[in-house]
C-alpha cells in the first residue's frame, strides 16, 4: 500500500516597518536585499518596493539578512520608494560572486 504525503508550505507575509529616531537612526524591517550603499545614498529592496535613502554620513550599522532588518545611522534627508532598478546586481550578489 502506497502512503500519500501532503507537503504544505506556509507563506508568511513579512511586515515592512520604518522607525526613525531624530533623523539620525532608521530601522527598516522587511528588507529583502541591499542593492548599494555609500555615505550619501542607500538602496534597499523591501517587501513594499525599492527604498532609496539619501543623506550625509550614512552607514549601515546592522544588517540581518535572516530576519530582513537593516539599521542605518547618519543624517537622513530623504526616503523614496521607486520601481525596481536594474544596476549590475545586488550588493550581496556582487559580494558572493
Amino acid at each position: 500500500m502506497e502512503e500519500k504525503r501532503t507537503v504544505r508550505t506556509v507563506k508568511t507575509d513579512t511586515i515592512h516597518n520604518l522607525i526613525m529616531e531624530n533623523r539620525g537612526k532608521l530601522s527598516v524591517s522587511g528588507v529583502e536585499d541591499v542593492e548599494s550603499f555609500h555615505e550619501e545614498e542607500i538602496v534597499l529592496h523591501t517587501t513594499m518596493g525599492v527604498l532609496i535613502l539619501r543623506g550625509r554620513g550614512m552607514h549601515i550599522n546592522k544588517l540581518s539578512v535572516e530576519v530582513g532588518e537593516v539599521i542605518v545611522e547618519g543624517e537622513i534627508c530623504a526616503m523614496e520608494y521607486t520601481e525596481a532598478r536594474q544596476k549590475g546586481g545586488s550588493f550581496l550578489a556582487r559580494m558572493f560572486r
